[in-house]
């Protein structure tokens, strides 16, 4: 049996990195994937996947991708079941990254150095 997803995308939000109680590092990101075909009205539309990021792939994403880079997700997809406020059951589907290419990022030093040029 495989369980393997590719995805790219560009990040709809700044990411971000928590550390847990036990000491691993986490970041939650959604990435903006649009279909490869159009729709009924000639459109491409776009799917909302997020991405769950552990340890060093966390630490990377966070330091040298911002909102809008372009990223390529490989990982597996995971399914987690919650009780609402209500007491449904709701179930999410997410993508545990194993690995995250940057495709059009640049680190906070070659930004910093591109905004000195401009001056």
């Amino acid at each position: 049996m495989l369980n393997q997803a590719v995805l790219v995308g560009r990040i709809v939000r700044e990411p971000e990195i928590k550390e847990l109680e036990n000491g691993s590092k986490v970041s939650n990101i959604t990435l903006a994937v649009p279909r490869s075909f159009k729709n009924e009205l000639g459109e491409y539309d776009t799917d909302f996947v997020d991405c769950i990021l552990w340890k060093g792939v966390a630490e990377s994403t966070v330091e040298y991708c911002k909102k809008g880079d372009l990223i390529g997700v490989k990982g597996r997809i995971q399914t987690n079941t919650r009780e609402d406020e209500n007491g449904n059951k709701k179930t999410f589907m997410n993508i545990v990254a194993e690995k995250v290419t940057f495709l059009s990022s640049k680190s906070k030093e070659n930004q910093e150095q591109e905004q000195d040029y401009s001056r």
